[in-house]
């Protein structure tokens, strides 16, 4: 699969980022790298073909798929052709490649070979949805599809409870009513959050509310392209006080020092050293009588 670009700059790995909906989003550098690429790995040939013509894109390139079923075996073939001098652009069905699509196992083959990497950058359902959600975007973590697996995504939600930054996660339409369910288990029924449905497309929606409220509003069919917006975890407010006095007690019913302060430390969100010393304190002072 050695080919020979003809682009000014050969030997180049091309990420495209494509509409997310509105094909009215493809930006003229996208139009112009589809156009001028020697081959495009496509993670749907038929859907990239409509995308093409929707487009009114023309290209000569050979366009081959390259989706979760067949990267292991045809990233080497696209690594072949990137280090024969070939211009290959990755274009997934909508988005970036490689953020929840394919594209992360051929970056790392072509950075491994020596090979340029450069991106076209597009529409993104994630900072989309981060910035119609109405929830703070200063700090957020990208948590992408949660397991389909129910106890698995229970263990995973939970790890995520005390997450302080804004979270964003991919789900199917199928799926969204027992994950934002999951969800109210995990981080209460008052956390707030976003189901941003069908971004940029004919029928965008974006719901926001408490997590209960969304729940009981996707246990309606929803449908389209969905995009989960949660807020993170409110500061706690630690009461170093009264935890060294917790500490006390247990050590006084015949806990050891250490092991009581990693105990309480844990459940309290609290530096070890911090309460160590504040327990100690407490502990070394007389009993009044």
């Amino acid at each position: 699969m050695q080919e020979t670009g003809t682009a000014a700059e050969p030997g180049v790995l091309v990420l495209a980022g494509t509409p997310i909906g509105d094909v009215a989003d493809a930006s003229p550098r996208l139009r112009a790298e589809l156009a001028g690429a020697d081959v495009i790995a496509a993670e749907d040939t038929r859907r990239f073909r409509a995308l093409l013509q929707r487009m009114g894109v023309t290209t000569s390139a050979r366009v081959v798929s390259y989706f979760e079923g067949n990267e292991a075996t045809r990233t080497p073939e696209l690594v072949e052709a990137l280090t024969g001098g070939a211009r290959v652009v990755v274009a997934t069905d909508a988005g970036m490649p490689s953020v929840s699509d394919p594209g992360f196992r051929l970056v790392a083959a072509a950075v491994a070979a020596g090979v340029r990497v450069t991106a076209v950058p597009g529409p993104s359902a994630v900072l989309t949805a981060l910035a119609v959600s109405g929830l703070p975007v200063d700090r957020f973590c990208f948590e992408g599809f949660l397991s389909r697996k129910a106890g698995e995504r229970s263990r995973q939600l939970a790890a995520l409870a005390e997450e302080p930054r804004t979270m964003v996660f991919f789900e199917a339409p199928h799926r969204t009513a027992e994950t934002l369910a999951a969800m109210v288990e995990a981080f209460g029924p008052g956390r707030s959050g976003a189901v941003c449905r069908e971004l940029t497309k004919t029928y965008e929606e974006v719901v926001r509310g408490p997590l209960a409220e969304l729940a009981a509003w996707a246990a309606a069919e929803v449908r389209g392209e969905v995009t989960l917006v949660v807020a993170g975890a409110e500061a706690r407010v630690v009461d170093l006080d009264a935890a060294a006095a917790e500490v006390a007690d247990l050590v006084a019913a015949g806990a050891r020092l250490k092991p009581a302060v990693a105990e309480v430390a844990e459940r309290e969100g609290i530096a070890r050293n911090a309460l160590y010393a504040a327990a100690l304190e407490l502990t070394r002072r007389p009993v009044k009588t």
